[in-house]
């Protein structure tokens, strides 16, 4: 069997990169991180809506594409690439699929035309039942009203729809909430919420399996990412050790420095194939889903932090400045790490789901 990209498949990754490379300069992202793009990149987005970009995943019958899990892995790695400020993983894919999955025939109407168009955002607030509750966060859920806190919220700054998990894995939509409050986080490029409820009212959506499929769509993404960061420190480390000179020499030339690539770029390959193929099975092997989202989270976390550090070490002094800008993929990497359970968390339920633990 050979299992390759699809013409059409690299055509809309090929297509995403170059509007991208032009989209989201390093002196965007640079302005977003400081505080000082207060539109919050709306511009970004609405120019991929045109490129139908918010509505890959949206059946066509509401304005979509109708395109499935791969297709929004191959979008995630191209942001990633970029590190792009974008609600891409609320907005075009876990919001639809929430809706797709457990929303009456009324809010599917409602809500997917103007997600699909970008005319809507979509937060999404389901960490508590996934990773495990800090700081006794969580919300619960009586008579259409959510009361308690909700952390690490996505894509929740400036959205007009809220997917809220409560601690009993039940889905619920949200138009607001109390409070949200920014919560500290290292990638500046992805900003956090903390979502207080109190007895707010919400429609409720289906309950455990509508938020298992999210959670490993979710970690399918965040580990397409972490890839297309990872490629990008890859390629500037080549390109350094090309140019930097070291006793007359190019580092590159150095069989210390020749390794330190060659590990990261071996170390890369097998983490793509293993991203690629869990987007695959959500769609076509839905049984075998989990356990390979799972793999591809954990897994991708790890080798992104191993090259994140390396790359960085190959640039040496200037590889931690500000002004080459490395450590905006470096942090990227090590957020998406963390959110929604780090390698330790998901392998843990990945042992559970393949029944090894209780």
């Amino acid at each position: 069997m050979r299992f390759a990209l699809s013409e059409d498949q690299t055509l809309l990754q090929d297509s995403l990169n170059r509007t991208l490379a032009d989209l989201v300069p390093l002196d965007r992202v640079r302005r977003f991180a400081d505080g000082g793009d207060t539109a919050e990149a709306s511009d970004i987005w609405m120019r991929l809506a045109e490129m139908g970009l918010p509505g890959l995943m949206i059946p066509e019958e509401h304005g979509g594409l109708g395109l499935g899990m791969l297709e929004a892995a191959l979008a995630a790695e191209a942001l990633g690439r970029v590190v792009a400020p974008t609600p891409f993983l609320g907005s075009a894919v876990l919001a639809p699929l929430a809706l797709k999955l457990g929303g009456t025939e009324a809010q599917q109407r409602r809500w997917l035309p103007k997600l699909a168009t970008g005319a809507a955002t979509a937060g999404i607030a389901i960490s508590e039942p996934i990773a495990g509750a800090r700081d006794g966060a969580g919300v619960t859920a009586k008579d259409g009203r959510l009361t308690g806190q909700a952390l690490f919220a996505l894509d929740a700054t400036g959205a007009d729809l809220l997917i809220v998990a409560d601690t009993a894995g039940g889905l619920h939509l949200a138009n607001i909430a109390e409070a949200a409050e920014p919560m500290p986080g290292i990638d500046a490029t992805r900003r956090l919420k903390a979502l207080t409820f109190k007895d707010t009212p919400a429609e409720a959506l289906t309950s455990n399996p509508a938020l298992d499929r999210l959670r490993d769509a979710a970690w399918i993404l965040l580990a397409a990412d972490t890839l297309g960061a990872a490629q990008v420190m890859l390629e500037r480390a080549v390109a350094y050790a090309k140019e930097r000179k070291q006793f007359g020499r190019t580092i590159g030339s150095f069989q210390a420095v020749k390794h330190l690539c060659a590990e990261m770029a071996a170390e890369l390959e097998p983490a793509r194939a293993l991203v690629w193929y869990a987007a695959y099975a959500f769609d076509n092997t839905p049984d075998e889903a989990p356990l390979m989202a799972a793999h591809a989270k954990a897994h991708t976390s790890e080798i992104g932090r191993f090259i994140a550090r390396t790359a960085t070490e190959v640039h040496g002094g200037i590889g931690i400045t500000d002004l080459l800008g490395l450590h905006y993929w470096f942090k990227r990497i090590g957020q998406n790490r963390q959110l929604l359970g780090g390698p330790e968390r998901v392998r843990e339920i990945a042992a559970r789901i393949q029944g090894l633990v209780a």
